[in-house]
């Protein structure tokens, strides 16, 4: 199947803007979408179950009489994991080990130091209390982005985890449902959509209030999840899925088209990017590319993702490779070259970094141990890979012995007048070892 994916050189004239270009996308929203998800998310504030039950069973195509009937309480989830397959179950329980271990080296623990006057100082580290999560049950089902949201938040120490999952046609995935036991969700909810946001965001008569939403979702999920933050907390407003691989030229260009597929296939705005600085290997890969689709249960969707958003660049050097991919800020990064350690330094930009021939992406997503749920479309420049640190929250710790807090009034009090508040100023005079 011959692919018309856009291929061009940093020689080119125009070469950064050819790039942004590709690299351009708007994570949410037109205003029709806006629009709609606005008026769920209201009618779920105001009405409660209600309208969660209503919009279920519009969008699902269920027929629900009551919010009880949504709610799969945990030892239900106990029995579909004794109807998954043991391998399956057994995959999930050695994944789920492997992303706890990883995630137990995230813990930070709280602290604090006096000083010589008697003041302490410090931090106060504590799990939040409800997390959220929501994984999608539309096109696919994603018992991995179970594990990954919900074993950082356990890892964390939460109290109470609600999972929410659409289960459009009443057609329910075991394995999900597997994925929440071996995790230990407390309750899953079948809902989906911005009704599922808006329920956790706000509450419902059955839906329990969350301090956090996490998880992927749907234009409608990130949207929502936008709209209600600052009711409650969230994870990030997550684009389509990418991969970046950067490539010497001397890995199996099978390999690679391979990897490219593994992002590819997830939805058609997802993107796959290949830099080399070898042209010869740029033309095997996607020669490649051409063949191996045709095997591809998935390659419609693989085909109009590479064509609308996926690219083959060429550049002079690995300098250039690095310059480039940095720009690029990818979710997934694959440096598929020879001694990556000397490069890896060098990135300053990426959600996920997979080091050398051996180590695709794909492993990442299921079981090598770090989080899947990274951040996409470039917001690797200020974000990072969900992690324990979500699912906590630090409080300062100061107190004051009577000398320490008359010398820090000393520093207070003009700093205080200097910006017209008496009031400050005086508080803290009154402290003061003269004044007491």
């Amino acid at each position: 199947m011959k692919l018309d994916i856009r291929q061009f050189s940093s020689k080119d004239d125009g070469f950064r803007q050819d790039l942004d270009q590709l690299l351009s996308w708007e994570s949410v929203s037109d205003a029709n979408v806006q629009k709609s998800v606005e008026n769920i998310v209201n009618r779920v504030r105001q009405e409660g179950d209600a309208a969660l039950v209503e919009l279920t069973n519009c969008f699902d195509r269920r027929s629900v009489q009551s919010a009880a009937e949504l709610v799969i309480e945990a030892d239900e989830l106990a029995k579909a994991a004794e109807r998954v397959d043991s391998t399956i179950v057994d995959a999930l329980k050695q994944a789920a080990e492997r992303v706890k271990s990883y995630h137990e080296r995230q813990i930070q623990p709280s602290w604090q130091y006096e000083e010589d006057n008697g003041t302490v100082l410090g931090q106060q580290i504590t799990p939040l209390d409800r997390v959220g999560v929501y994984v999608p049950g539309g096109k696919a089902a994603y018992p991995s982005s179970v594990l990954m949201n919900v074993m950082p938040a356990k890892v964390a120490g939460v109290g109470e985890i609600v999972m929410v999952v659409p289960t459009p046609d009443n057609v329910v995935n075991d394995i999900v449902l597997a994925a929440a036991h071996v995790a230990g969700v407390d309750r899953v909810i079948t809902v989906g959509g911005a009704q599922a946001v808006a329920a956790l965001a706000y509450g419902t008569e059955t839906v329990p209030k969350v301090d956090k939403i996490v998880g992927p979702g749907n234009i409608y999920v990130a949207t929502a999840k936008r709209m209600v933050f600052g009711a409650c907390g969230i994870d990030m407003i997550a684009g389509p899925s990418e991969i970046l691989v950067v490539s010497d030229g001397l890995s199996n260009p099978d390999w690679i088209a391979m990897d490219l597929f593994s992002q590819a296939e997830h939805d058609e705005d997802a993107q796959s990017i290949l830099i080399s600085t070898d042209a010869d290997f740029i033309a095997k890969v996607k020669e490649s590319m051409e063949r191996q689709i045709e095997d591809m249960s998935r390659q419609e969707i693989i085909k109009t993702s590479l064509e609308g958003r996926g690219a083959l660049i060429h550049v002079d050097s690995m300098e250039e490779a690095i310059e480039v991919a940095n720009i690029v800020a990818a979710e997934h990064l694959e440096l598929s070259i020879e001694n990556p350690e000397e490069w890896v330094g060098k990135i300053r930009h990426a959600g996920a970094i997979f080091m050398g021939r051996y180590t695709p992406e794909a492993l990442g997503d299921y079981c090598a141990g770090p989080n899947h749920v990274l951040p996409t479309s470039g917001t690797a420049r200020f974000s990072s890979p969900l992690g324990v640190y979500d699912f906590q929250k630090r409080s300062s710790i100061i107190y004051c012995s009577h000398q320490g807090a008359s010398e820090l009034a000393k520093i207070a009090s003009p700093l205080a007048r200097g910006e017209s508040l008496e009031a400050h100023a005086v508080s803290a005079e009154f402290r003061m070892i003269d004044n007491a």
